[in-house]
Parts: structure tokens; sequence; C-alpha cells
């Protein structure tokens, strides 16, 4: 049962996050952001001018009191101790933001919004030291992994997941998620079926979130068509590990726990649910596909049918029919944001959704 923390926020929440002290942060429509206490309490609050949403809210990972906010175009820093208005400004990207991320040695910040644009400011020098401009469409998340403060990977309604060196403007590895599902359903075709078009055209695979493993190697991304696709990280280049339909309708957040394999995801169809990939990433799979930047051929080959199964395939993704969640929560209401915090030694799970409140979840024997 939720515990709902209730009477900060006029209209939606839209994000959340917690630091390690278990104070949690959660920004609103209408650009208003309030602090809560490991018990539910306001401890502060404060409204931006201009009344522009508040889309992504981060604690410093260096200082438990820093607080990033993206406000429309702006990214604003905050001293949650005063809470008496932004300690400094950004106005580096040209549309609104729509997530942020910094990496673990806190000198970098990136900053993804509506044209595709990621900005990767530097907090040192107090500049932009890149412009990263691949994706065709809304960049909805971005996120910097552990263990290489350089590196980062996005996604976007284009239906592209990429990985960045910040060495290179170029991304290193990307896949276009929808490419790939259409290129596992020609490759394992039973004679005789229709194509299964529409549902591809009503659920297309765009790119909604995307969370990073401790270790560094293993993300995954959240999608329109309710699939999670997990992927790990060789080299240069990415393979994707597994990939199941975790939710009815599209997948708005994912969300590893602290140094562990479990992972959060939040639905469009009103469900928080718990997964274990720790089985699936820990094996090598045995042929996986690795997906590099590379044009795809005019005219795909496939090999001969088989006469007993009267099936043509191809070597696929992994893909997995009965992968089942270790728990799962009928939230009721569509899920905006997810997010983890360990409160008094209990673990809880954090959800922000339409409403004006937090559900507030407890999650133990994991």
């Amino acid at each position: 049962m939720a515990v709902k923390w209730t009477g900060g926020h006029y209209s939606s929440v839209l994000c959340l996050d917690a630091n390690k002290e278990g104070l949690v942060a959660s920004g609103g429509e209408e650009g208003d952001i309030i602090i809560w206490s490991p018990e539910g309490n306001q401890v502060g609050q404060i409204e931006f001018q201009g009344f522009n949403d508040v889309t992504c809210v981060r604690f410093s990972p260096t200082c438990p009191n820093k607080l990033y906010v993206s406000h429309g175009e702006i990214i604003s820093i905050l001293d949650v101790r005063s809470f008496t208005g932004s300690t400094e400004d950004f106005h580096v990207n040209e549309e609104e933001i729509n997530c942020l991320s910094l990496n673990e040695t806190e000198n970098l910040l990136a900053s993804a919004d509506d044209s595709g644009t990621i900005k990767i400011l530097d907090l040192v020098n107090k500049r932009v030291s890149r412009s990263l401009r691949k994706h065709s469409n809304i960049c909805s998340s971005v996120a910097f992994r552990p263990h290489r403060p350089q590196s980062l990977f996005s996604c976007g309604l284009d239906m592209q997941v990429m990985l960045w060196n910040l060495q290179k403007a170029r991304p290193l590895w990307m896949v276009n998620l929808q490419e790939q599902e259409e290129e596992q359903e020609e490759g394992t075709v039973k004679i005789g079926e229709p194509e299964q078009a529409s549902s591809q055209l009503s659920n297309p695979a765009l790119a909604h979130s995307l969370s990073v493993a401790s270790c560094g190697r293993i993300f995954s991304c959240g999608a329109e068509d309710g699939k999670i696709r997990i992927f790990r990280v060789l080299g240069v280049t990415c393979e994707q590990e597994l990939g199941f339909k975790g939710h009815t309708l599209g997948v708005s957040q994912v969300h590893f726990l602290p140094d562990s394999y479990l992972m959060l995801s939040g639905g469009n169809d009103g469900k928080v649910k718990l997964w274990d990939v720790s089985s699936k990433v820990e094996r090598k799979q045995r042929n996986p596909v690795k997906f590099t930047y590379r044009k795809k051929p005019k005219t795909p080959t496939y090999p001969k049918p088989k006469e007993k199964e009267n099936i043509l395939e191809t070597n696929e993704p992994p893909t997995c029919t009965d992968f089942l969640p270790k728990l799962t929560l009928e939230h009721g209401e569509k899920v905006n944001w997810l997010s983890y915090s360990k409160m008094k030694g209990s673990g809880k799970i954090l959800v922000a959704d339409q409403s004006n409140s937090i559900s507030v979840y407890p999650l133990s024997g994991f």
C-alpha cells in the first residue's frame, strides 16, 4: 500500500530525485520545486519565475545539498539548506530541456532538449564544452556512465539509442529500435502469416528513458512499444543482451537500483514493476548480435526455409517472452517519473504521476 505525500504541488509532479541522506526533490508543472524529508514532510519550496514546467531534478553526487534543476531552457543550481533562490543559472539550450545528467566527478553536466541537441556544460569553467547533434527528434533522456566520466548514452523520439565519447562529436555507436524490431520480425516469419505492420505503426519504438547500472557496462531503455531492452557495452560498440515486453502501453521510465541488476520500470498502463536481470546479463549469450553504426543494406537476404518448421530464421537479438517481474504494483496512474531511496534503512520506491502527490511504496526483501 502506497503512502501519499501531499500538500505541496498544485498540479502534476513531473520529476523526482533523492540524495544519499534521504531528502527528496520533486518538480512540477508551472515551475514549483518541493524538498521533502524522509518522513514526507515539506522542508523547502520555491517557484521559478515564468511558470515553466520543472522537467528534471538531479542531486549532486558529491554535495548532497546541491540540486540541479531544468525548467524551460534554463538550468538552475539550488542550495537546499537555504532555498531562497538559485545560486547559479545557465541558459545554454535553445529549446525545452527534458533530462539532465551529471558525471561522477561533477565537472560535466549533460542537458537534452526538444531540438534533439545535447549540451555538455563544463561546470568548472562555466561554459559549453560540446554540443552533440545527431538526434533528428526530441532527445528524451541522457545518462553518463559510472566509472566513465567522458562517456554517456542518449535516446530520443527518433527511436535512436546512442553511445557517445565526449572526445568525439559523432556517436561511437547507434541503433534504431524500430529498424531493429523490423529486422527481427522479417528474420523469423512464419509462412502464410500476415505482417504486423499495423502494430508497429500504432506502437512505434519511441525511446523515452535510459538507465545505467552501477557497473557502467549494462544499460536499459524503455520505449513506446512497451518493450524494455537491455544492452551491454563492448568497447566502442554495444550489443543487446535482452528484450522483453514489460508493459502493455509505453514504458515511460526505467531505473536501475544502486549496486545491483534490479531495475524498476513504470508505464503508461499505470503499473510499476521490479525486474531482476542479473541472470540474463551475468552470463554471456552464445550468439549476440552487435549493432554498429552502418548503412542498412538495400536488399536483405535470408536463408532458405527449413522444411519441417516452415520458418525463416536469422541471428537476432535475444528476446524473452516468459521473463517475469519480481514485483508488480498496480499504481493506477500513468507514471511520469520513478526514483528509489533508502530511508532509515528501508528501501522506498518513489512514483510521480498525473496527480499532484508523490506515492511511496516500501521495497523489502530485495
